[in-house]
């Protein structure tokens, strides 16, 4: 679950993601021999990246909300929004770097791996991702954003 809301950051896409994640390995769970985590990791993964390749997934928006939803019970940290925020800007496979690396604490092999992609794009997408976090106005403090006025956009 705590993998789904690093990706998605939402409550109901990530419970989403987990359920169709389950319902997928439950059809071939006589087939993993020890450890499912990393084969549930992966089918996550894979999830969450073919939900956004498509262009449309089925939900129309509404002026009017069927039901009032109930309280986000995370809003008395305030820290934490600067990185939410932050990540929210990163692009998806970039997002999904930094969440498998950093938060997941995987190799760069493993990432790459479960992204279906070479070492060297989990390293540059790291690097990107980081440079861009670095910059983000969410995240920066006032001695960062004094040097980026003196020196100029790094970007």
């Amino acid at each position: 679950m705590r993998t789904a809301y690093l990706l998605t950051h939402d409550h109901a896409l990530a419970e989403d993601l987990l359920q169709t994640t389950l319902a997928k390995a439950w059809f071939s769970w006589k087939r993993i021999d020890g450890n499912p985590e990393p084969y549930v990791r992966k089918i996550l993964v894979n999830t969450y990246a073919s939900w956004w390749r498509r262009k449309w997934n089925g939900e129309h928006a509404h002026d009017v909300l069927p039901d009032a939803g109930t309280p986000d019970r995370s809003d008395h940290v305030s820290g934490a929004h600067d990185l939410w925020q932050a990540m929210e800007r990163l692009p998806r496979k970039q997002r999904a770097v930094i969440v498998l690396r950093y938060f997941e604490d995987l190799t760069e092999a493993e990432t790459a791996r479960l992204l279906e992609c070479s070492v060297g794009t989990v390293k540059s997408q790291a690097s990107k991702a980081l440079a861009k976090l670095r910059i983000d106005p969410a995240l920066a403090t006032e001695t960062t954003m004094k040097s980026v006025t003196e020196k100029g956009d790094p970007r």
